[in-house]
């Protein structure tokens, strides 16, 4: 490296696609700004090299020895890399390297592999006008699809004259060519969401009856040449969420999930199926009903029967299920602003509006006004409101309460603040914090909308009377695909 500007470097890669930290490889350089580092992998697989904030994408092949350069102050522009012990000159380049042994010709593929990444990532990923975002998105549905086309036809001139001229492996090459295709696939897929999104001035976009005729190729769904390429794997779950919200799921609806994970069920084979499948099962560990979460989870063995992945869903599902739709909020006991002794369960039958907060915050104080008009607004309706106050001085608290006649039911937690038991039974992290609880006393959402939110209001209209139809969804769809 020429020009260092920190004293060291570092390899991150995903060995398990269903596993989200990284594993981290990290190298000083001497003085001279020289390095070595040795990453173990077992298959090809995708990297990352990162310097300082300079992140490029790295292309790991076992067995494989390389010489990389860059300058420090331009690691992704000035990126090369050469196959150690590989002679160089012409006898190198004679017949795609037929002059090579097979170790050295796996050397100089791995470093092709890796130059052809460098320089797509400069001219097509770094290029905006190659990409939807900041002003293609904005184009309508012909120009856009026009767009799209063309950036797929160079970006696949580009890896076919590549590959042409210098040799790849099959894998790299697969995995090249998804990208090209995924990426395409991806962006035409999400246009009319992520467009709605953008560009705000304009309603969401009514798209011409053959726009989504393109996911009718059977091998865009299936494609086992693809599996490690993560861009395959955000279309199958984009593409999930697309079928399942035309067959009228939605994403509010108790159904959502268990839709989604019998649709990848049946529609997916081989080895991408279990991928997505727990990519699905990860979505419901966190936005999903517990016990619909326990049901796919304990399907999904049928599917990974090697336990490729099984154990770190279930860690991830055992990290999340305590506060998943469905889980039982914890029970407290607490004196309230006039004395009474208050428990969450002597609200069962009502929906529960939790609002964690501190008098002396001052974005707690902002939301008092926004507070007491949407108690007004539900006024009669079968919800109640718990303002549970997490403040030292007892006496400030009941004066404030008291002064401001605050609506709702006031409550304090005697000591500790976010330290306390109470807190940590909710994983209480800042105030304010807000949490719907369902009649039936388990959590429907542990972050609804902020009481100064407009959707407050309809969010909990939608609320009423949810969790029970959780509870009737998990009978009438089974966890299967079997």
């Amino acid at each position: 490296m020429s020009g260092p500007t920190t004293d060291s470097l570092v390899v991150s890669l995903r060995e398990n696609p269903l596993d989200p930290k990284e594993k981290v490889f990290r190298t000083a350089l001497n003085d001279r700004g020289e390095f070595k580092i040795t990453v173990p992998v077992a298959v090809p697989t995708k990297a990352d090299l990162v310097y300082g904030d300079d992140v490029a994408p790295l292309y790991l092949d076992p067995g494989t020895d390389l010489d990389v350069r860059f300058k420090g102050d331009d690691m992704a522009g000035t990126l090369k890399f050469k196959p150690n012990d590989v002679p160089t000159g012409i006898k190198a380049k004679i017949s795609n390297g037929s002059t090579l042994t097979t170790e050295q010709r796996h050397r100089q593929q791995a470093a092709n592999a890796n130059n052809y990444l460098a320089e797509f990532d400069a001219q097509f990923v770094e290029n905006d006008g190659f990409q939807p975002l900041p002003d293609n998105i904005q184009l309508y549905e012909a120009p856009y699809i026009s767009f799209l086309e063309y950036r797929r036809k160079h970006e696949l001139n580009f890896l076919e004259d590549r590959a042409a001229r210098q040799s790849f492996t099959q894998e790299f090459y697969n995995y090249a060519k998804a990208e090209v295709i995924y990426s395409y696939a991806n962006d035409r897929l999400m246009y009319q969401d992520l467009r709605e999104q953008v560009v705000n001035t304009e309603g969401r976009l009514k798209m011409t009856p053959d726009y989504y005729s393109f996911l009718n190729d059977p091998a865009l769904l299936n494609s086992p040449e693809s599996v490690q390429n993560e861009l395959y794997h955000e279309f199958l779950i984009n593409y999930v969420h697309y079928a399942v919200a035309q067959a009228k799921h939605l994403r509010s609806d108790p159904s959502f999930y268990m839709a989604s994970y019998a649709l990848a069920s049946k529609q997916l084979n081989g080895a991408i199926r279990p991928i997505i499948l727990g990519r699905i099962l990860q979505e419901s560990f966190r936005f999903g009903h517990v016990k619909q979460s326990a049901a796919m989870l304990a399907d999904y063995r049928t599917f990974d029967p090697k336990n490729h992945y099984y154990s770190t869903l279930k860690t991830d599902f055992d990290k999340h299920k305590d506060f998943s739709i469905g889980a039982p909020a914890p029970n407290f006991k607490l004196t309230s602003a006039t004395g009474d002794t208050v428990h969450l369960h002597d609200f069962t039958g009502k929906l529960v509006y939790l609002n964690f907060w501190k008098s002396t915050n001052g974005l707690c104080l902002r939301d008092l006004a926004y507070a007491q008009e949407l108690i007004r607004k539900f006024e009669g309706k079968n919800i109640v409101f718990i303002n549970i106050a997490l403040d030292e001085n007892e006496q400030a608290w009941r004066q404030l309460v008291t002064i401001k006649k605050l609506p709702g039911v006031h409550v304090r937690v005697a000591g500790g603040g976010l330290r306390s038991a109470l807190a940590q039974s909710y994983a209480l992290q800042e105030v304010p914090t807000y949490m719907l609880v369902g009649e039936d006393g388990t959590f429907l959402n542990t972050k609804p909308k902020r009481l100064s939110s407009r959707a407050a209001v309809d969010e909990i209209n939608q609320s009423f009377g949810k969790a029970s139809t959780y509870s009737s969804t998990i009978e009438l769809h089974p966890a299967g695909g079997k």
